[in-house]
């Protein structure tokens, strides 16, 4: 990749919940590299508001309060690229919120969506994206040995 354009890349909601629920691991690491020189992330309303959602409702199983939620929620919002979603193509995946993560990953001409549910994104190659892990995406960026 030349150094001049950085990776394009959405972030499914598992990833978010997987980097709130445990501060190990590389779910983790890649929220931590959000603002870095690594990628890009890119953002929808449709998809800050699952990730809301999915996140508040870990609220006494985590040790974040809702005001830490927001605040992370707010950062995100302020580092990211935010789309807006002008055509749909629902239904391509099996799960309309996977729709949602798509829908942005073609609206933002990403190169990847990073997930831990690889599955759930079959046939998307065809829109010329890439579905990995997030351990999978930091080896690509040399986060990883």
């Amino acid at each position: 990749m030349p150094d001049m354009e950085q990776y394009q890349i959405v972030i499914d909601t598992n990833v978010l919940v997987a980097a709130l629920r445990s501060s190990r691991g590389a779910s983790h690491k890649l929220l931590r590299l959000i603002n870095s020189d690594k990628f890009e992330m890119n953002v929808s309303v449709p998809l800050v508001l699952e990730y809301e959602a999915a996140a508040k409702r870990l609220i006494g199983e985590i040790p974040l309060t809702e005001r830490d939620i927001d605040d992370i929620l707010d950062y995100i919002c302020a580092v990211a690229n935010r789309k807006q979603i002008f055509y749909l193509w629902r239904p391509f995946l099996r799960d309309a919120k996977d729709d949602t993560v798509l829908e942005l990953a073609v609206a933002a001409s990403c190169d990847f969506i990073v997930t831990h549910n690889k599955k759930d994104f079959q046939g998307v190659e065809r829109f010329g994206l890439e579905v990995v892990t997030p351990k999978e995406f930091l080896e690509e960026i040399g986060e990883l040995p």
